[in-house]
């Protein structure tokens, strides 16, 4: 059994388990929830195409973090179904806790998952199956072969499996790897050079992720998300290609700016950890935006030291579109593990960058992410304490 058939097995199983409930169910409310960046954004197109094809008549709702406050107003409703995508897993205790039964959820994810008590709440997170969701599937992957397991028509979205895989730094290995072939032998992509060229939108792959990197994110509050999940569907357009530019533009600008004043003083240094507050750098954009810049810093050499933990903070606002207004204001955080670290935390010698920021915030915030990458949103004003909880965390776990 290849990799691809075992994956699909498994896969297969939980579409079983959906199916009949889904028919017992006849949900009227069907709402798709996904993440902000192009995995989520390709992960939320994928879904939302399978569902139409099933006759069901999805809504769209994008989170940049699983916000207990946003979480509890979309399982308000009763009888619905619930759809995340490349987000959910590793909150899969609180959906479960907020939904209560009410309605059909299903969680199409990578991260690390959580289980729950519902049984209407169904993670198809191939984790469960023994799979590396750093490594061998994306969000996107996994919401494909559901799609894929409840009709064969779906396999037209194997190219958004792709595209969402970028995001991975090992490449096309496992799962994304056997996907890959069956693109390319369907028909679906081709290879062109040393990139993969999609026929049915006319975008290189690598060119599509690297768009929807800055459309989703940094167009959160403009319309950036659903411009991005209809582009995957649709085809680009000259909107896509002139919102992408504008926004792009918007972007270098703020990180010239953000990273003169850290050269000024703005890193502050704690004895594992190196840190900065953006302020309102990046005001009007998504918050994944400070995530992408901690990255960008790992690489700084001259700025950054190469064996601490860098963590970036962002007020979040409180809106979120499509839902409407926060009780509670948050700030998000970041956490990225630079080269000579990831080695560290590979040797077991230091946390795991979610690890770090699940202890960090533990009672004022919720985390998830990857070894090498994560973030968390927490309460506002309790930044400090976050840092100095992180830091106190990473002596006890060296000494453990």
């Amino acid at each position: 059994m290849s990799i691809l058939e075992k994956a699909m097995a498994y896969v297969r199983r939980k579409a079983e388990e959906f199916l009949p409930k889904l028919r017992e169910l006849s949900p009227s409310q069907v709402v798709v929830v996904h993440h902000d960046d192009a995995d989520g954004l390709c992960a939320g197109a994928v879904a939302s195409k399978a569902l139409e094809n099933l006759g069901l008549a999805p809504s769209r709702v994008c989170l940049e973090k699983m916000i207990p406050e946003a979480v509890e107003k979309i399982h308000s409703m009763e009888g619905g179904l619930i759809v995340y995508c490349d987000i959910g897993s590793p909150h899969g205790d609180m959906i479960a806790k907020l939904n209560h039964g009410r309605n059909l959820v299903v969680i199409l994810d990578h991260h690390d998952p959580t289980p729950g008590d519902d049984p209407l709440v169904i993670d198809v997170n191939l984790e469960y199956a023994g799979f590396r969701g750093e490594e061998e599937f994306s969000g996107a992957t996994c919401a494909y072969l559901f799609a894929k397991a409840l009709s064969r028509e779906n396999i037209e979205l194997a190219p958004l499996a792709l595209v969402g895989s970028m995001e991975i730094p090992a490449g096309f290995k496992g799962i994304n790897a056997e996907v890959l072939e069956e693109a390319l032998k369907e028909g679906f992509v081709e290879s062109r050079g040393k990139k993969l060229f999609i026929k049915s939108l006319g975008v290189h792959v690598e060119e599509l992720f690297s768009k929807l990197q800055v459309l989703g994110p940094v167009g959160y509050y403009s319309g950036g998300p659903e411009l991005g999940v209809m582009s995957c569907l649709e085809g680009v357009s000259e909107e896509f290609w002139r919102r992408v530019e504008e926004l792009e533009a918007r972007r270098k600008e703020a990180n010239r700016k953000l990273l003169a004043m850290l050269y000024r003083g703005r890193l502050k240094q704690e004895k594992y950890i190196q840190w900065f507050d953006s302020g309102d750098v990046y005001k009007g954009m998504g918050t994944k935006v400070v995530g992408t810049f901690c990255s960008f810093l790992s690489y700084q050499r001259r700025l950054v030291k190469p064996d601490k933990y860098i963590m970036g903070f962002m007020e979040m606002p409180r809106l979120i579109p499509g839902l409407g207004e926060l009780p509670k204001e948050y700030t998000k955080v970041s956490v990225r593990v630079p080269r000579e670290l990831q080695r560290m935390v590979d040797e077991g010698g230091r946390p795991t960058a979610v690890k770090l920021l699940e202890e960090g915030c533990r009672g004022f915030g919720l985390a998830d992410g990857h070894a090498y990458a994560a973030s968390a949103i927490l309460e506002r004003s309790r930044e400090l304490e976050l840092v100095r909880k992180a830091d106190g965390f990473v002596e006890e776990f060296k000494e453990a």
